[in-house]
């Protein structure tokens, strides 16, 4: 290997082109270079090899004996470098990647993801699980999905779900709770980094809002919702987070009030790339489970 540290790339390139389509003009056709280019490409590796490839006649370039044999291995070697390079593109063909945040990726979209593999399953997903706004002009990231308002710079945003916020708690703080104003008596749960606030609850409730016990403050609404489900108090979540806890019983929405965020989940690409089958896939995709995992939220509105 070390050997070819003393040709360089582009002479072999011209040395294989020529030997296999028989001319300077169509070789420099096909690399997109001049015919005295590809000459002068020639005659250096000829020097660097030491040996004569090809015999100068008045009908063309004409491989020697040497020449034949050298460039026969050649055409094999570049053919194996192709069929690496199609690997490598075919890779990328077949992977799309994603980037969430950890609470969505973990909460919501990991236990779905089998029925994506079943309907695509030539495609490698790979999620990249992450609080960062990716540049996705500069990255190998296909989609993102975002929570905010939509308004990103050097971003195409598609309303995925509009984000509801309500009180969800464990079942034995449910029970307590026979008005909105017994909240008073209960621990909230707070998400520090939250975007999200009990003010705009309590209004869309008409109610003034409470003073809660204090409570256990968090830096992820994982957490937050972790020690929901072990009864510690009541924290405010939205329809994705809490959706399988509720559909198992280990959450309960006591109140069966919503009200909007402002705030919604997007499916954000790149403005200048052309979108790809397997994004277009991905999007009809997680709009069908979204749909069907909000059918399933509607029917869990409680009785009181």
């Amino acid at each position: 290997m070390a050997m070819l540290n003393r040709v360089h790339l582009n002479g072999l390139r011209a040395v294989e082109t020529v030997a296999r389509l028989g001319s300077l003009s169509a070789a420099a056709g096909e690399l997109n270079v001049s015919a005295s280019a590809v000459s002068q490409q020639i005659n250096r590796t000829e020097r660097q090899l030491g040996r004569a490839l090809f015999d100068r006649t008045a009908s063309g370039l004409v491989l020697t004996e040497f020449g034949t044999v050298f460039a026969t291995r050649l055409g094999a070697g570049f053919r194996e470098l192709a069929a690496a390079m199609a690997l490598a593109e075919e890779a990328t063909e077949c992977t799309l990647v994603v980037s969430v945040a950890p609470a969505f990726a973990s909460k919501w979209l990991l236990p779905r993801l089998s029925s994506h593999f079943d309907r695509h399953p030539n495609v490698l997903l790979r999620v990249d699980a992450s609080v960062r706004v990716a540049d996705l002009d500069r990255s190998d990231i296909d989609i993102a999905i975002r929570l905010g308002d939509g308004k990103w710079p050097n971003a195409h945003a598609e309303l995925l779900l509009a984000l509801e916020v309500f009180p969800v708690c464990a079942p034995v703080i449910a029970r307590k709770l026979k008005s909105i104003e017994d909240l008073a008596q209960t621990c909230a749960i707070t998400d520090e980094r939250s975007m999200i606030n009990w003010e705009s609850w309590f209004e869309a409730a008409c109610v003034k809002p409470v003073t809660f016990q204090k409570g256990a403050r968090f830096t992820d609404p994982m957490l937050c919702l972790e020690s929901a489900i072990a009864g510690h108090g009541v924290m405010l979540g939205w329809q994705l987070l809490t959706a399988d806890a509720l559909a198992d019983g280990r959450l309960v929405a006591p109140f069966g009030i919503r009200a909007q965020s402002g705030l919604g989940y997007w499916l954000v690409t790149s403005p200048t790339r052309t979108e790809s089958r397997k994004v277009r896939d991905f999007k009809t995709w997680i709009r069908e489970e979204i749909e069907t995992t909000m059918t399933q939220f509607g029917s869990l509105e409680p009785a009181n």
